[in-house]
């Protein structure tokens, strides 16, 4: 077998290990909300590290895998809300499909070692964040308690569970990191650059 093909072997095996160990992760919930969305046992840490190990464009491919995972999980209670048909396309677009999808870019600064590692990983839950809010204030507006503003509702909802989970993740991320026993698992593969020709 060609360097290349184990390589690519690798790269498959541990890309379809690490998004299923986050899809398991995911159904470990410590806290969970009424309407959607929950605190889990480091469940995106795995893809993140995915965008790390291999880049963006194999992240965000991985983080899509993963994202069509939680729309699989979810959509049973989802349908089971009575939304109409523009906010369910919203809510899949939004709370799974996007929210989920950009974890990939955890990898947008990995080539900056451990600090461009945790700040990566940091702006890709910030845009899960972020996909959450504005799903919430074009779609669930009127599910505002009445006299809130749905901006600061849908921040508010979805911050209660985002942040301790956002918070979980990048520790777990940094003691993984800085452990040299498990950050050597991790090791980051980088595409080779073509052999420069001689004159």
């Amino acid at each position: 077998m060609s360097k290349n093909k184990k390589v690519n072997v690798k790269k498959l095996t541990m890309s379809a290990v690490m998004v299923a160990l986050s899809a398991a992760l995911s159904m470990v919930k410590i806290f969970e909300m009424p309407l959607g969305g929950s605190v889990t046992l480091l469940s995106m840490l795995p893809v993140c590290m995915l965008a790390i190990m291999y880049g963006c464009k194999w992240g965000l491919f991985c983080s899509f895998v993963y994202a069509l995972s939680q729309l699989l999980f979810g959509i049973g209670a989802v349908l089971g809300w009575g939304l109409t048909p523009a906010a369910l396309v919203g809510c899949i677009t939004f709370d799974y499909i996007i929210a989920f999808t950009v974890l990939g870019f955890a990898g947008l600064f990995r080539k900056h070692g451990v600090p461009g590692y945790i700040f990566g990983i940091s702006l890709a839950l910030v845009m899960r964040l972020a996909s959450h809010v504005i799903s919430g204030v074009i779609f669930f507006a009127s599910w505002a308690p009445e006299g809130w503003n749905p901006f600061i509702y849908s921040v508010s909802y979805n911050g209660l569970y985002m942040l301790p989970e956002m918070a979980f993740t990048i520790i777990g991320a940094v003691f993984l990191l800085k452990e040299p026993h498990t950050a050597k698992l991790f090791k980051v593969e980088y595409p080779s650059k073509p052999a420069a020709s001689g004159i």
